[in-house]
């Protein structure tokens, strides 16, 4: 938990550094936004997300930034080798990279999210199994969508990589999803 509360900071650091960093021109903004979707495993089954970003256009059709938010995944109950698995919800702090990439003022667009993902919640996988849920691994989201200057809405698949960690027999360990999002802009500067 102490990494945690010094890479929360390090961010917050990083985040005032580059808020104080903008240009009069809109180039920089601030991206809010709220996410859903259908999980991709055994152990959940679905997902509900906050996404905060920060993003610089580099060029009219290029920004990069750094996101962050709030994943949470609901668990299911599963039936393994004749044993009913209550599986816990958890949710994942990604710390990631962000990258944008605009072929017009306005409509299509694509990009993704590259860093971390920190699993959070009950250490265990199960409430009536004794595996240890794994702690995080690499964040991957990307999204395709409709932008304009104000909003951007999006279909995306997130997923934190674990390995064989929090594996219950044949149920491996998932924390991912398929779904649907938006996100409003706030623009920073004049």
């Amino acid at each position: 938990m102490k990494t945690l509360k010094q890479l929360v900071l390090g961010a917050g650091i990083l985040a005032g550094g580059l808020l104080s960093a903008q240009s009069a021109d809109m180039n920089n903004m601030l991206k809010v936004g709220l996410l859903g979707g259908i999980s991709t495993g055994g152990n959940t089954s679905a997902n509900l997300g906050l996404d905060l970003s920060y993003q610089n256009l580099i060029t009219p059709g290029f920004g990069l930034g750094i996101a962050t938010g709030y994943n949470h995944y609901f668990g299911k109950n599963n039936t393994i080798n004749g044993v009913t698995v209550d599986n816990n919800d958890f949710g994942v702090i990604p710390v990631a990279a962000l990258f944008r990439i605009y072929p017009q003022q306005m409509g299509f667009y694509f990009g993704a999210d590259l860093g971390y993902g920190f699993i959070v919640g009950d250490d265990k996988v199960a409430q009536n199994i004794d595996v240890n849920r794994p702690d995080g691994g690499f964040y991957i989201k990307p999204e395709i969508g409709y932008h304009n200057r104000d909003w951007n809405f999006f279909v995306q698949y997130n997923k934190t990589f674990t390995g064989d960690k929090g594996q219950i027999g044949d149920q491996k360990y998932n924390a991912g999803a398929i779904g649907v999002g938006f996100g409003y802009n706030i623009p920073l500067g004049k």
